[in-house]
Formats: structure tokens, C-alpha cells, sequence
């Protein structure tokens, strides 16, 4: 695999002249200020400067591509009268080359703070690049434009990789629905992540990858891409346990039907509207409620209640994604069941009035683990407070990723 730490090896390997254009890849993730485990919305965001590269379809993988030959002037111009009197005076550049526009995108990053995304493998340019200005998508990846695509995310905490071969099955399980063939087989993905981590050098964060259509066109169907595409790119950001309580509201947002919610797909506007909505009404975050009364899930996370009668119990995973680490909690809790702390462990169909009457409620995600929720509508859950069983069930998973056994944790051989 090539480490490409300038934009010259980038060149080397497929030179485009660019337009342009810039914009977010958002994969959402509920997190919590880690220095005082203050809980909050954290987005973890990819900056991608989308980039077009032309003439993409008929080009071998060495081809210069060029752009028309113009003259580019530096100067302001005076806007003529029509614009003036509209008040606009917009001049916006033109690039002739793509070394300009790489400038540009590399001032953007020297601001002097830490460079939160050490490294991303591309299999556009076939490697790893270390240089966050080259960190780009191709405006025509169908998974930008027709949001063709699904993702997951492992957590890396004390160099090692928590669960990689439960969140890669998931990812090739949503990919298959999705009708996307990855490039790679799958020990070629997990070898491509593995090595991305070792040269990363993170050792506390999270890694997230992408599975695409493909660049190719701008139509609807994926028939003129030719190959998918694979993304992943490391997070390097502090995360601890949490053991502070938040306040949750019901989304009027509709959920997501069976098929797109147990697919971990990168269309999040229905998660990002709900999450939204409760910002604005004060909340940390929201819980859906389908169309028959029971709960089902947050934004991106799983819901969990501990009954009355000390129960465990989830959402089944018919309408809700089945969560990496909400099954891990699932194979782990049955420890509290033996030391008599809880009565049972299973996942059922609940009906919100069972989840409001609940003794305690939490949040389960890989990047929390656990998130005790004391609050849903205004109403408190229990007594009002963090649960003892809460907590110990998160101590249970904590404990799990920095020293589970070797088939949860990879060790990462760093470089």
C-alpha cells in the first residue's frame, strides 16, 4: 500500500484538475465532553472537499487530465451596471491548475491546532495519505450525490481495535442490501484498516470507513461506476467513560422503515432532523417510537431499560440496527444476572409506557458506551438519577474494551 505524504506522490498516481467546490461528509455520532464527561452532541465530521475529477470514465489510472487552457485574471474587474444595481459584485476564481487549487486547500489547515484526522486510505488513489488537504471525494461518488453508500465505525482506545470483525461483518451485511460489491475482498478491507491505524499512531479515537458506488456520472443508477469505492480515515479525539445523566425527548421525526434502519446506510437526514429537534428543545438527544408504541432507538444508538423487576432488556432488531456494542452488552450482562443484580437479559418488543414506567434508561454506542438517561419528556426516568445498574453494565463494557479478551481487542503493531 503507498503512504502518500505530499500532494506530488498524490499527482504521481492520478493527477485531476479540480473544481472548485467544498462541503461536509457528516457520519454523526453521539459523544460527551471527555475532560469533565459532560454529555453533548459531538459531530464527527469528515471535511471533504469534494472534488471532480474529469474525464474520469475514459482514463487509465496515469493519465494527466488538463483543463482548457483560459486566461485567468487576478484583478477585480468593476461589475457592470446591471450587477451593480443589483449588488453584486462577486468575482469568483478560476483555477488553471490543480497545484492552485491544492494550495488553497492546504492554507485551510494550518491553523496551528492539532490535526484531528491523521490519516485516510482512499482506493480512488490506491493508498494512504497523510496530508489532510488531500482527505477528498469526488464530486461524482454516487454515494455523495445519491447517497449510494453505507459506513460503520470501530473505536481504538489504548492501540487497540474494539470489535473490527463484528462492525466489518455489519459492514458488509449493509453493503450487500445496499447492492454494493466491495473493491477488495474482505481480508484485503481489514488489512487496509489495520495498516491505516499503524500508521496513524492513534492510539485513543475511532476508525471510520465507507463503502461507495463509485464515482462515475451523475444519474440515479449505479450502472455507470465503474468499480465501488473504499474511504476510511482515523479520528484522533479523547474519550472516557460517562457517568453523567441526560434528558432525552420523543422525535416527531418519522423513523426510518425496517429495510434503511437495519442498514447502516449514510442517509442520516431523518437522524440529523431528530437530533436537531432535540437541541432545540433542550435535550441531549431523541428516542423514536414507532407506529405501534414501542420504542425503537436514537438517533444512532440503541435503547436499553432496566425493568421494574431488574431486567434488561433492548428493542428487538427487526426495525432498529443491531448495534455492535449493544449486542456485546447483551453477551456481557448475563455477569450481573449470576452476582444477582439483575433478573434477566433479552431483547422484546417494549411499549413506551413500559420504557417511561422503567426503573433506569440508558444510551448504548460504541463511542459512549453507555449513557444513563434520566429524563425523557420532562418526566424523570425512576427516581431521577443515574442508576447503580446503569453503571454497572457500563463498567462491564468499559472493562470489555481495555481488557477483554484478544477476539474483541486487535492489538495494533504501530509504524
Amino acid at each position: 500500500m503507498q503512504i502518500c505524504k505530499s500532494n506530488s506522490t498524490v499527482a504521481s498516481i492520478r493527477h485531476f484538475d479540480l473544481l472548485p467546490l467544498s462541503s461536509h461528509l457528516n457520519s454523526s455520532s453521539l459523544s460527551y465532553q471527555k475532560n469533565n464527561c459532560t454529555p453533548s452532541f459531538e459531530s464527527s465530521v469528515i471535511s471533504c472537499f469534494f472534488l471532480f475529477p474529469l474525464s474520469f470514465l475514459n482514463s487509465s489510472p496515469l493519465q494527466v487530465f488538463s483543463l482548457p487552457s483560459m486566461e485567468v485574471s487576478s484583478s477585480h474587474q468593476k461589475p457592470d451596471a446591471s450587477e451593480a444595481e443589483n449588488g453584486n459584485d462577486l468575482r469568483v476564481p478560476v483555477f488553471s491548475s490543480s497545484d492552485e487549487v491544492l494550495q488553497r486547500l492546504q492554507g485551510k489547515w494550518k491553523s496551528g491546532k492539532k490535526q484531528p484526522y491523521p490519516v485516510m486510505y482512499s482506493s480512488i488513489f490506491g493508498g494512504i495519505t497523510l496530508d489532510p488537504a488531500l482527505m477528498v471525494i469526488p464530486i461524482d461518488d454516487h454515494m455523495v450525490h445519491r447517497g449510494h453508500g453505507v459506513f460503520d465505525t470501530s473505536m481504538i482506545l489504548d492501540g487497540c481495535l474494539y470489535e473490527l470483525d463484528h462492525h466489518l461483518d455489519r459492514f458488509l451485511r449493509s453493503a450487500s442490501k445496499a447492492k454494493i460489491s466491495p473493491p477488495f475482498p474482505r481480508s484485503d478491507l481489514r488489512s487496509i484498516l489495520v495498516q491505516l491505524i499503524a500508521v496513524s499512531q492513534c492510539r485513543k479515537g475511532s476508525l471510520r470507513y465507507w463503502l461507495s458506488a463509485g464515482p462515475g456520472n451523475f444519474l440515479l443508477s449505479p450502472s455507470g461506476c465503474p468499480t465501488s469505492a473504499f474511504y476510511a480515515v482515523v479520528i484522533d479525539e479523547d474519550y472516557s467513560q460517562c457517568k453523567e445523566g441526560v434528558k432525552v425527548i420523543t422525535s416527531t421525526i418519522p423513523m426510518k422503515s425496517p429495510l434503511f434502519a437495519t442498514m447502516k446506510n449514510v442517509n442520516y437526514l431523518p437522524n440529523v432532523l431528530s437530533m436537531m429537534e432535540a437541541e432545540e428543545k433542550g435535550a441531549f438527544a431523541s428516542i423514536w417510537v414507532d407506529e405501534q408504541g414501542y420504542i425503537a432507538e436514537g438517533p444512532n444508538v440503541n435503547v436499553a431499560i432496566i425493568s421494574q423487576n431488574k431486567e434488561l432488556k433492548l428493542p428487538s432488531f427487526n426495525k432498529v440496527l443491531s448495534g455492535c456494542t449493544a449486542k456485546r452488552l447483551l453477551a456481557l450482562a448475563p455477569k450481573l444476572v449470576e452476582q444477582g443484580l439483575l433478573k434477566g437479559v433479552r431483547t422484546a418488543d417494549i411499549p413506551v409506557e413500559e420504557a417511561r414506567s422503567a426503573a433506569e434508561m440508558m444510551f448504548v454506542e460504541s463511542g459512549l458506551p453507555i449513557l444513563p438517561i434520566i429524563m425523557w419528556d420532562e418526566r424523570p426516568i425512576g427516581d431521577g438519577k443515574v442508576g447503580e445498574l446503569t453503571l454497572a453494565l457500563s463498567d462491564l463494557l468499559w472493562e470489555d474494551m481495555l481488557a477483554g479478551p484478544e477476539t474483541q481487542r486487535l492489538r495494533i503493531s504501530y509504524v
